[in-house]
């Protein structure tokens, strides 16, 4: 049977030193710095002196990032990198304001949104403009860059139609509006609106959005074309054809839906009479209830489009003041 022997080796000291700070393992893999390793070569000498800037060990690894964490949370701790979910970047509303607001308009700065309260009235075929301008409370010192929106509310069921969107001098416009319309930034904190050619679906309501950053008010502007629309008053029913030269006789033209949809909505015209429209439609205004009517809720009541030689109809006609 095989004897075995045992041999004595003698090995160094363990200092309490070594006991905190073990001796590195070699770690040939690591031939670059990384950021971490950068951190941990400025606080490995207050933890454990004499030890290297980045030793290989798992143990060290461990350390490092454990004596990581609280200093990434202590508030002296510049040039470290923090990140809370959202990125921001330098932009010119970001500068001060010259009188102590900074960029938070919130810190006592209000913005705010004038247009006029009275109704504009224009023609058809002209230009107009809807004035809106904006101003700070207390007036700032340093302009700060906007945004505009301009839009058309609802009309009766109807969508909004964009009109004009604008950042400085950049701006873009939608739909029919194209081509015919621009902001008007002739003076400070003007961004008015000027229309050209108008059309009879351009009356309505606008509405003027100025945003600032978090801020944003809104002024109203309400738009109605001048005219007026008559159901006319002729002796005889009238095909399509016939009405339509009636208005010409009577120094008008034959009146568009749009048009009678304006002198109900505007003018309050109340006519239990169908008449014929431009487009062939047959329709009559209703603003309070009448005996054999149709129902009792105000509205512009439609017949369809009727053969044009039938003669069951009157007219509405428009003549522009």
């Amino acid at each position: 049977m095989r004897k075995w022997r045992h041999r004595e080796v003698n090995l160094p000291e363990v200092t309490q030193q070594d006991a905190v700070c073990p001796a590195p393992i070699p770690s040939p893999g690591l031939s670059a710095q990384t950021g971490l390793q950068k951190i941990w070569g400025t606080i490995h000498c207050q933890v454990c002196p004499g030890a290297p800037a980045w030793p290989g060990s798992p143990w060290h690894e461990e350390m490092g990032l454990l004596l990581l964490v609280p200093l990434l949370l202590l508030p002296g701790s510049y040039g470290l990198p923090f990140y809370n979910g959202f990125y921001y970047s330098n932009s010119a509303n970001d500068q001060n304001l010259g009188n102590g607001h900074g960029k938070d308009l919130l810190n006592g700065v209000k913005l705010v949104v004038e247009t006029p309260e009275e109704t504009l009235f224009t023609y058809q075929g002209a230009s107009v403009i809807l004035p809106c301008r904006y101003r700070y409370e207390p007036a700032l010192v340093s302009p700060r860059r906007v945004r505009v929106k301009w839009w058309k509310l609802s009309e009766n069921g109807a969508p909004e139609k964009d009109v004009l969107v604008a950042i400085g001098l950049r701006h873009r416009s939608f739909g029919d509006y194209q081509g015919r319309v621009h902001l008007r930034q002739d003076k400070e904190h003007d961004v008015s609106l000027e229309i050209q050619d108008l059309r009879l679906e351009d009356y309505g309501r606008y509405r003027c959005e100025v945003i600032d950053g978090l801020e944003d008010e809104s002024g109203l502007v309400e738009l109605e074309l001048r005219g007026r629309v008559y159901y006319l008053e002729h002796p005889e029913k009238l095909t399509l054809t016939e009405a339509r030269e009636a208005c010409q006789e009577d120094d008008a033209t034959i009146a568009k839906v749009g048009q009678l949809f304006a002198a109900w909505k505007f003018h309050g015209l109340d006519r239990c009479d169908a008449g014929w429209l431009a487009d062939g439609s047959v329709r009559y205004p209703v603003v309070h209830p009448h005996p054999n009517c149709g129902p009792p809720e105000p509205g512009v009541r439609s017949f369809g489009f009727p053969d044009p030689q039938s003669r069951l109809y009157g007219v509405y006609c428009y003549r522009q003041h």
